[in-house]
């Protein structure tokens, strides 16, 4: 059969191409028809550079996705043809899902879920990471460098953990979209953030910071916005070349003076994907948790669905989110 797919063939090169697929299902397999997936902007724009080292060209981008199951393997007795399912597929028309691999997504979404938002749920639980390794109490102050759709969905949880959160972004244009979803304090980052940061909290440093850009850069000029005991939390994938002092970082560990602060590293695959005795978080259980929070209201991810696009139209998708990232935010394929 053929099998429609966004290719990256090189290094800033899309195409749209109508791939042979010799598609035959194991025991375990669903062949699922994807209704709408998502792309991931960061990861992806660093695929197309050609910056991931896991990611050999040719090869198809894209890991959020929902869509309607065909067919089955003898074993699946949970599914059925005909059943709508979140999964963790690609820019791809169909995509096989061994659901027996424990890193393996594949979930009913909810009956009230509008499809189109379905695949949002994968960014936010890239994003509840941070929390879930954070010491986020009740009334803390929290900062959150980096409004794109993860550094916005970090701040809007970390609002329902409790925490009073302060936005901020070089970009005008995400941090007003930052306020459109609810967050009270979102700020444009310049040269008097520090003050502007006091005056909000009565003087008060913050005790948690979420860094979401993924930017060194970014990380090292937030780092004065902590206060003593606090921590610094890692949830975008550092990238790019970056050239400082170390040991003023350092400080910020080590010297009691300066805060004292702890880095952690936030990747959402730090816990597993489906139940396990042993721990108590999953991305299953993260996304359960996720859908009920957007159809509730409480989460807002109808703002960052900045487009819809056909597949034929993946070149401009991905020229829009390098070219033009205040208008493109969260960009979804129509596969219908």
């Amino acid at each position: 059969m053929k099998n429609t797919s966004v290719v990256f063939t090189g290094p800033e090169s899309v195409e749209v191409k109508a791939l042979d697929a010799d598609i035959s299902l194991g025991a375990h397999d669903a062949l699922v028809q994807t209704h709408y997936s998502l792309i991931s902007a960061g990861t992806e724009l660093a695929c197309l550079r050609g910056g991931e080292a896991w990611f050999n060209f040719p090869a198809t981008p894209g890991y959020a996705a929902v869509g309607e199951i065909v067919a089955t393997g003898a074993a699946l007795s949970d599914f059925a043809p005909g059943d709508m399912v979140y999964c963790w597929g690609g820019h791809q028309q169909y995509t096989v899902i061994d659901t027996a691999n424990p890193r393996a997504m594949f979930l009913p979404p909810h009956a009230d879920l509008p499809l189109q938002l379905v695949p949002f749920t994968r960014l936010a639980t890239v994003a509840m990471t941070s929390l879930r390794i954070s010491t986020i109490e009740l009334g803390d102050w929290v900062a959150v460098t980096g409004l794109g759709s993860v550094g916005n969905l970090a701040a809007q949880l970390a609002g329902l953990q409790g925490a009073r959160v302060i936005g901020l972004d070089l970009s005008a244009a995400r941090v007003e979209l930052a306020r459109q979803c609810g967050l009270a304090h979102a700020l444009v980052m310049d040269d008097t953030v520090a003050e502007q940061v006091a005056a909000i909290t009565g003087g008060q440093a913050v005790t948690t910071l979420i860094e979401a850009t993924g930017v060194p850069a970014a990380l090292e000029a937030a780092l004065p916005l902590i206060g003593r005991y606090g921590e610094a939390i890692l949830l975008g994938t550092p990238r790019g070349e970056y050239q400082t002092d170390l040991t003023g970082v350092l400080g910020h560990v080590h010297l009691d003076g300066q805060g004292n602060v702890t880095f952690k590293g936030a990747h959402e695959w730090r816990y597993p994907v489906k139940p396990d005795n042993f721990v108590k978080h999953n991305m299953m259980r993260n996304s359960a948790i996720v859908m009920d929070a957007i159809v509730a209201g409480k989460l807002h991810v109808a703002p960052l669905h900045t487009h819809t696009l056909p597949p034929a139209q993946a070149k401009a998708a991905y020229d829009g989110l390098k070219n033009k990232p205040d208008e493109y935010i969260g960009v979804v394929f129509d596969w219908g």
